[in-house]
């Protein structure tokens, strides 16, 4: 049931995202920019097709990400408050990308030419920075073997990059700040109609191998001696765990920016509509919750106004923020993990 409500929500709310944007455009036409059709208005058919379509996809598809990511560390850890961002991979990418906007002053962008070689630089920067900040924590994986352990590492690894990010605020300029505070704000509409199918190849081989996982996911339900018992190798099935989720978060923070809540918040409230644990039914239902809810989120932001969008961190939030209000004051009467 469950399952089905997302996925109607998740097509209904792509509509709406299509049919809703700054610039009015009759419902007719959107449908039939879509259907194929054309438009006479060419102005009209740019924005369906380049921008909103493209933005839509986009959305789903970070949303269901960032919500497997939260989904596969809360279940790692046995944490219901642990998030993709917990491990500090997205922080690395921000780290990374502060570099790029901050030290370097967008002169590795030169390397790859004046039109797209500020865009190719950042996403450069934001994979850079995951990719150390996850080769970091596969080294202390092999040093360290609790869960728990592992965990305060990250966190302690997440400080150090924030740290990092403050002190090259503080020594850059104010345009080099201020670009990084926008792109810090989150965005859907940066990836473009040639970049999103390499944005979706990556994200949905990610989540096509988190499904891979759903078995020993379960078996850690039980705890590490139960599932070590039913023949789960801890070592290999943690690393991968940090393996996807930090493609998965990388992914998201290098187009998109640092996408807050969603990762958190989502795993949550599929949990609480199944009433249930288990990731053969939690896991699809957490990719088109994420889906969905992302969605409504990007609806919300949109303003029918010459105004623009509002930053999707300003919207997530408010979302996010009453659930986990209320995770934190019933965490004894629900139980999640058994």
């Amino acid at each position: 049931m469950a399952i089905s409500l997302f996925a109607a929500a998740t097509v209904i709310l792509s509509v709406a995202n299509l049919l809703v944007g700054s610039v009015d455009i009759p419902a007719s036409e959107v449908l039939g920019i879509i259907a194929g059709n054309g438009c006479d208005n060419a102005v009209w058919e740019t924005i369906v097709s380049q921008s909103r379509l493209p933005m839509v996809a986009t959305a789903a598809l970070s949303g269901a990400a960032l919500s497997v990511a939260g989904l596969l560390l809360q279940t790692l850890f046995n944490n219901p408050l642990a998030g993709p961002s917990i491990l500090g991979v997205s922080t690395g990418s921000s780290l990374g990308v502060a570099v790029v906007m901050l030290a370097l002053g967008g002169e590795l962008g030169t390397l790859f030419g004046s039109s797209v070689g500020g865009y190719v630089s950042v996403l450069l920067g934001a994979f850079a920075g995951a990719a150390l900040i996850l080769a970091s924590l596969m080294l202390f994986s092999s040093l360290v073997r609790g869960a728990t352990m592992l965990l305060i590492v990250g966190i302690m690894i997440s400080y150090l990059a924030s740290s990092a990010i403050s002190l090259l605020n503080f020594f850059s300029t104010q345009e080099g700040v201020h670009s990084y505070v926008i792109w810090g704000l989150g965005n859907f509409s940066g990836v473009t109609p040639d970049s999103l199918p390499l944005f979706a190849t990556v994200i949905l081989s990610a989540i096509a191998w988190s499904l891979l996982l759903v078995k020993p996911l379960n078996a850690l339900l039980l705890g590490s001696r139960y599932a070590e018992n039913l023949g789960v190798n801890l070592r290999r099935t943690r690393n991968s765990l940090l393996l996807v989720t930090g493609i998965l978060t990388a992914t998201v923070t290098a187009f998109c920016g640092p996408i807050g809540f969603i990762g958190l918040v989502v795993p949550h409230i599929a949990r609480l509509l199944l009433n249930s644990s288990n990731h053969n039914v939690l896991m699809p239902c957490t990719i088109l919750a994420g889906a969905a809810v992302t969605l409504l989120c990007q609806l919300i932001s949109v303003l029918p106004t010459s105004v623009g969008i509002i930053p999707i961190n300003a919207i997530t939030p408010i979302v996010g923020v009453p659930i986990i209000i209320y995770i934190i004051l019933n965490r004894k009467k629900i139980k999640y993990f058994n």
